[in-house]
Order: C-alpha cells, then structure tokens, then sequence
C-alpha cells in the first residue's frame, strides 16, 4: 500500500511534459536539444504515476538559459481564474521533488521544503532569487498534495525560448494532451510572453509539425 505521507505530485508546464525530459531529472541523462548532463535523482525510482492537469497560473517565458539558448518556462504567481495552462504532473516522492528542484536551480544541495507550509500558506519562497526557488501548491489528488515551482516574482521582460527548447514544450503537450491538434496548440502557445511578437504563426505551425 503506498504510504501517501512519503509522496507528491510534481506538476510540471514546461519542457517536462515531456516524459522522456522528465526522467533525465529522475534516472539522469541529457535531455533532447540541452547542452547539459543531468546526474538524476538520489532514488532513480519512476513516477508511480502520472496524469494531465490544467494550471490556473499564466505561463510565459523568461531569462536566458545557457543550457536551452533562450528562454525557459515560468508560471506567474497570482492566481487566474480564466488561465488553463497545460501541465502534467508525476507522482514522486518528496526527497525526489527537492532533487529535480535542486537540479532545475543548478545547486549542489537539494534544497529543505517545508510542504506543509506550502500546503498552509499556498506557496513557499525556499530560495530568494532562485529562478525556480519558490514552490506552489495547486491542491491534492487522491489525497496527495500537487506542487509546482516558479520565481518568486513574475519577471520582466519576458524572453523569447530557443527553438530546441520550445520543441520539447510542443512534444510534450502532444504527448499529454494527444486531442489537441496543431492549430489549438499553436493558438494556445502564440499569445504567451516570450513567444508573442518572437514566433508568427507559421514559425509555431512548422515546429509542431516535425
């Protein structure tokens, strides 16, 4: 019986939609399009589970990723009703939630969170100025808490992502969310900071066509 204490969901709305991107964060590897090895997790156990999950937080884009070339995803910190961002979230466990953060804030130490403050507070800055140092809960399923990770401050300007990094974001909405066809991701992704007035229409029509 899974002792539900021990686990999260991670939700992800960025590159790590991607499953196989993803578990260069668990199992170690070099994501598709990265210039970077990851060493993976302490446990390089697989989610036990995964599922789609809409997130009411505005994605965008932002800052400048040497590893990606542009840049990278980032969901606002105030809540928003009419948003739907697609995400997908794995079932992991705690101790892998503060690695993947630790590996996505290029630290040497897994940072300490303090879920349960999270849970009370609706989010926690664990790292002030980390580009990822603030983790968000977005509720439970199953009775297990689902967290997220973002900046602590909704960043400006906006930057537009590498093409690389950008293709694995449109493989992996296709992947979790295979009902949509090119013209409703392409409608989704045009008007998000980063990639509005940075990718016409037909830019966006020809990556997720590949």
């Amino acid at each position: 019986m899974l002792q539900k204490e021990k686990y999260v969901w991670y939700a992800s709305y960025g590159s790590n939609l991607l499953e196989k991107r993803f578990l260069c964060y668990i199992q170690g590897g070099q994501p598709e399009g990265s210039l970077k090895m990851h060493l993976g997790c302490n446990d390089k156990s697989l989610p036990i589970d995964k599922e789609a999950i809409y997130i009411n937080r505005e994605l965008y884009f932002a800052k400048n990723s040497n590893q990606w070339g542009g840049g990278v995803g980032f969901i606002r910190t105030n809540v928003d009703p009419r948003q739907r961002t697609l995400g997908r979230m794995y079932l992991i466990t705690k101790e892998q939630f503060a690695d993947v953060v630790m590996q996505e804030m290029n630290s040497e130490h897994s940072p300490s969170i303090n879920f349960k403050k999270a849970i009370n507070d609706g989010s926690l800055t664990f790292e002030d100025g980390s580009w990822y140092g603030m983790v968000v809960y977005l509720g439970a399923k199953h009775e297990i808490p689902i967290f997220t990770f973002t900046h602590q401050e909704n960043i400006t300007p906006a930057n537009k992502p590498g093409e690389s990094y950008l293709k694995l974001v449109i493989k992996g909405i296709k992947e979790t969310y295979g009902h949509l066809n090119t013209n409703e991701i392409v409608d989704y992704l045009i008007t998000k900071d980063g990639i509005k007035g940075n990718y016409s229409i037909k830019d966006l029509t020809i990556l997720t066509e590949k």
